[in-house]
């Protein structure tokens, strides 16, 4: 689970790096040139660096249940596995890389992104109440911890998928500036957090 936070902690920064990027070319440029591209760039990396760890840590979770060293989850017993790779399992049972293979290839097209989406991966390896136990640790209820993400979502997916045109004003984008990237950043770096403490505290 470290590693994996590791390298989220690695790839946030990579995220906060185009925002830096952003306000140094702002400040040495002309008005004129429309630098905010770099701002919903930053956003995409952000949500990506997010998506990757969970992908990474439900992984990790649920070989550490397949090890046993973790107890099972009532969503890690329903997990369904090709009969191929059963056979390498029982023909192999100290290996699990047959398991691993399995996990990436049923995630590899899931995106981990939306709360309850999230909340589906975590159940694989953990039984507890995700975002209840998230909410505790950023001192806020569950719903607003979902909320939060959902936002952040919700703005990736119109930069990703609508190139961030506002429909209620044709030929503009919805505003952005530094201040709402460096939150956007912060906050999924909070939640990130969160979660690591919540899947790794007894």
């Amino acid at each position: 689970m470290i590693t994996a936070h590791d390298r989220f902690t690695a790839n946030i920064d990579r995220a906060r790096d185009l925002r830096a990027l952003f306000a140094n070319l702002a400040a040495s440029t002309s008005g004129a040139l429309d630098l905010t591209d770099i701002l919903r760039a930053s956003i995409v990396s952000a949500v990506s660096a997010f998506d990757a760890f969970i992908h990474e840590i439900s992984k990790t979770g649920m070989i550490e249940i397949y090890k046993g060293t973790r107890p099972r989850t009532d969503a890690f017993g329903r997990f369904p596995v090709l009969m191929q790779n059963v056979l390498v399992g029982i023909a192999t049972p100290g290996d699990t890389k047959w398991l691993e293979e399995e996990i990436v290839r049923q995630h590899g097209w899931l995106s981990f992104q939306q709360p309850d989406k999230v909340a589906d991966a975590i159940r694989l390896f953990c039984g507890k109440d995700l975002w209840r136990d998230v909410g505790i640790q950023l001192a806020i209820d569950a719903k607003s911890a979902k909320n939060r993400l959902s936002l952040i979502v919700d703005r990736r997916n119109k930069i990703a998928h609508e190139a961030d045109m506002d429909p209620t004003s044709p030929g503009s984008r919805w505003p952005i500036d530094e201040l709402l990237v460096r939150d956007v950043i912060d906050t999924l770096k909070q939640i990130g957090d969160a979660i690591l403490h919540v899947v790794t505290t007894p």
